[in-house]
């Protein structure tokens, strides 16, 4: 039983963090799932570029309105907000990558799990 309820709550959380992306207008939004990968260090990766920094920030604060409003959850470490060219939440089973571009084309995340399960979302 724990494990599903587990599964229930990442797919909560997930699906939370995605809505504070698309309203704040975030683009380009995949979700990685990791669930089938060895030693892989969370169940999934959300990825998202913003235009600038302040973007960038704005996309974080997003998130962490949204999922602190619907789950009363905060993130268990964050970081990158100081220049807001990467941002980092990690809600330990979902964590969140919000990029510039540039910078996500250079870390390219989803070439580096290539072999997960990858999915674009839809921009609202």
């Amino acid at each position: 039983m724990g494990k599903i309820k587990k599964l229930k709550e990442s797919q909560v959380l997930l699906d939370t963090a995605i809505k504070g992306l698309q309203e704040t207008k975030g683009e380009n939004i995949v979700c990685i799932d990791l669930r089938g990968i060895e030693n892989a260090v969370c169940e999934y990766f959300i990825i998202c570029s913003g235009t600038s920094s302040t973007h960038v920030g704005a996309l974080a604060g997003s998130v962490e309105k949204e999922i602190h409003n619907t789950l009363q959850e905060k993130p268990w470490h964050s970081e990158g907000f100081g220049s807001s060219e990467w941002v980092l939440l990690d809600y330990v089973n979902v964590v969140v990558h919000i990029f510039q571009e540039k910078v996500r084309e250079f870390y390219n995340l989803e070439g580096l799990w290539a072999d997960a399960e990858i999915s674009k979302i839809k921009e609202a």
